[in-house]
């Protein structure tokens, strides 16, 4: 028994044009539609919720202006919600009812975050992804890897927040929901996964010096690698700024590509994360900006030219070609 994942993320948001814009340029689906209220899908029918920061029902937030107000894990069976519900009981904000047809459970988290599970609404997917050849292994035969027009997001990977209090909030994931610890910044960061086999994080927590609580990012995972760069040039086509990206995590191995998100924090296309077991040791990291990133680059691509911003546009010479 363990949870699996994240089945429902909401955001409460003041600008609904410009997320409905941002969240199709990006790659979901929009499977319904009110004055406040957005409801995509990804691939897997992840759902990703933008409400009217005003809108009846939406839990408080955590900070200031537009953010996430809600993260819903699913699980596999309704006697595993009695089981966590047993575990919530005694928690503030403590909940169990009928949401959107579906029983759920929850309470609101150490941070300030309301957190809910239900019975796992995900469906299982097949899709193509690109092969890697290696000196070992090359798998990739007679065939060319892929490259991708725009991404189509497969599901909502990890959520990451600033907390408070990074020992009190990991220990209550940990205590309440099975999660466990995939690697840590010592006292400043908790890498923490969903059940003891998985991806190397379903959730990171970040404490900083100024104990500042609110959203950070949220990251969709896709294919491959290719599907980071081809998702990001188009997304940036499409005009959204790059934070940072794109770029490789030395700490969970992932190819990485962040966007500023009108609906709060940063947005994050990434594959390729390190899969974890039982018998993975949590090693101890001390954070900075080569442990971030082994390698980024600074304000993208420009979706247009394939180049840095602001780089000056190819001419179609060979790169050796002397003036």
């Amino acid at each position: 028994m363990s949870v699996l994942g994240i089945d429902e993320i909401t955001y409460g948001a003041e600008d609904l044009p410009t997320c409905r814009r941002f969240f199709l340029d990006w790659g979901l689906s929009l499977v319904s539609e009110e004055a406040s209220q957005l409801v995509f899908e990804t691939l897997n029918g992840c759902r990703v919720i933008v409400a009217a920061s005003d809108r009846a029902g939406l839990p408080p937030a955590m900070e200031a202006g537009p953010t996430l107000r809600q993260v819903v894990w699913g699980i596999e069976s309704e006697a595993d919600l009695d089981h966590y519900a047993a575990a919530i009981a005694k928690d503030p904000g403590f909940v169990d009812g009928i949401a959107e047809g579906v029983r759920r459970i929850g309470c609101i988290d150490p941070n300030g975050l309301a957190v809910r599970l239900q019975v796992s609404r995900k469906h299982a997917v097949a899709v193509d992804c690109g092969m890697m050849n290696t000196w070992n292994a090359k798998p990739r035969v007679n065939q060319a890897a892929p490259i991708y027009e725009r991404a189509t997001p497969i599901e909502v990977g990890h959520v990451v927040f600033f907390v408070s209090d990074v020992k009190t909030t990991s220990a209550f994931y940990a205590a309440r929901f099975g999660f466990v610890s995939s690697d840590s910044y010592p006292n400043r960061g908790a890498f923490m996964r969903c059940a003891p086999e998985g991806g190397h994080h379903d959730l990171f927590l970040l404490q900083l010096p100024s104990d500042k609580r609110g959203l950070n990012h949220v990251a969709f995972t896709v294919r491959d690698i290719h599907e980071v760069f081809g998702g990001g040039l188009h997304f940036s086509r499409c005009g959204w700024e790059t934070q940072l990206g794109p770029g490789r995590h030395p700490v969970s191995s992932a190819y990485f590509w962040y966007f500023r998100n009108p609906a709060g924090g940063l947005i994050e296309y990434y594959a390729d994360e390190d899969q974890l077991t039982a018998d993975w040791q949590p090693r101890e990291f001390e954070p900075g900006p080569t442990v971030f990133a082994e390698w980024a680059v600074d304000g993208g691509l420009d979706g247009n030219t394939r180049r840095q911003k602001n780089a000056e546009s190819p001419q179609g010479k060979f790169l050796t070609e002397k003036k």
